[in-house]
């Protein structure tokens, strides 16, 4: 029988849990629906979220790459419930991942979220697509700062979830910016209230030294 976990889980990687101890666990997953292929709501909104992704690819030898790719949230799309697309940037004209994908078209995502300590691996397959204007048009970021050369479009065959062990705890630098700004705002807030209370208690101090002594 087939899973979708095989897609990763190759004979020589469950020969390796077998050796190692983990694959029962592995197999009870299996059994019980293991990895998800369709693009769930839940996905969608991390994928929508991410504002900097990993591309690995791989030459038709095996040879492995991995390509970062940013962008404002929403660079990467969901196109349907197995598709992913995305603007490629022009940048350093090397075109390794134009050059693996043109003979191996398999590929894997691999997302981040830092600040909550997750991260989602997504397998699949992937094609470059040149010379399609209205595709670039509907899939470039609005406003945003680059010079858009080629679309990416990832074919979902499988995704997984990681364990947040050893995930170090970032913030995004906007985010904290923020949360920083938002913390100043308190304390002048308060320091104003406070200074406001002390002028108010300095003026009745001052109302009851000039009072006439009681007879």
């Amino acid at each position: 029988m087939e899973y979708s976990s095989d897609i990763a889980f190759s004979p020589a990687v469950k020969a390796a849990q077998s050796r190692k101890g983990s694959r029962r666990a592995y197999a009870q997953q299996e059994a019980d629906g293991a990895w998800q292929s369709d693009i769930t709501e839940a996905l969608q909104g991390f994928i929508a979220a991410q504002t900097s992704v990993f591309l690995a690819t791989a030459s038709a030898s095996g040879q492995p790459y991995i390509q970062h790719r940013g962008g404002p949230a929403g660079f990467l799309r969901v196109l349907d419930s197995h598709t992913i697309g995305f603007v490629d940037y022009s940048g350093n004209r090397q075109y390794i991942t134009t050059g693996n994908l043109s003979e191996n078209p398999r590929a894997q995502l691999f997302l981040m979220d830092y600040a909550q300590r997750r991260r989602i691996k997504i397998w699949g397959t992937a094609q470059v697509v040149e010379g399609d204007a209205d595709l670039v048009a509907a899939l470039m970021p609005e406003g945003y700062r680059a010079r858009p050369e080629q679309v990416i479009l990832f074919k979902v065959a499988a995704w997984d979830t990681n364990c947040p062990q050893h995930i170090p705890q970032r913030f995004e630098a906007a985010d904290v910016t923020q949360a920083l700004a938002a913390k100043d705002a308190t304390i002048a807030a308060l320091q104003a209230q406070l200074a406001a209370l002390h002028a108010s208690q300095a003026g009745a101090t001052n109302a009851a030294d000039d009072a006439p002594p009681a007879r």
